[in-house]
């Protein structure tokens, strides 16, 4: 049905993909596939009491983990070269982090200490999920956990990328102190 509505030129990618827009601070306006994520279908699923299994701030935040892992330059390379083989760095020049840009070298400083505040123990089933796109059974599979164990894992290293997102909080409850009273 979502084929044959949509239009001709495109229907065959139209009917396995939702586009939505979202903002970004640095590029605009996006289009984005909301359908590409494993997060997306997680953020789909509710609970008994109807509560959704993925809070919105934890979805927000492991697509910001994927951004930022995309403008650092961090996914691997899976094609081909075009480059002519005399070209590039010679033997004793800088190389690496110096030719990568300003905004790639944050997103990859922004990716470190995200993941320092979730802890080594959470950072691989983020990394896996949100930055490489893996499904939940295949991240089960390669580490040897047990069955629908890395739903409950995500969810917890991704509570904790939402945390660390948010900043330090003020708790409104308590008062600043009254100074001591001075003596006579």
């Amino acid at each position: 049905l979502r084929r044959w509505l949509a239009d001709p030129e495109t229907a065959f990618q139209d009917q396995h993909r939702t586009i939505a827009s979202a903002s970004d601070p640095d590029l605009g306006v996006l289009r984005v596939n909301t359908d590409e994520s494993p997060l997306a279908a997680l953020a789909r699923l509710k609970g008994r009491d109807g509560v959704p299994f993925l809070d919105p701030a934890h979805v927000d935040a492991g697509e910001r983990l994927r951004s930022d892992f995309t403008r650092g330059h961090l996914q691997p390379s899976l094609g081909q070269r075009w480059e002519p083989l005399g070209t590039g760095r010679r033997p004793g020049e800088a190389g690496g982090a110096v030719e990568l840009g300003e905004a790639a070298l944050a997103a990859r400083q922004r990716i470190e200490t995200a993941l320092e505040a979730v802890g080594p123990e959470l950072s691989g089933v983020l990394i896996d999920v949100c930055c490489f796109l893996k499904r939940l059974s295949e991240v089960e599979r390669e580490r040897q956990w047990p069955a629908r164990s890395a739903k409950l894992m995500l969810r917890t290293a991704l509570a904790g990328l939402a945390r660390h997102y948010a900043g330090p909080r003020r708790n409104p409850r308590r008062r600043p102190s009254a100074p001591p009273p001075r003596a006579p």
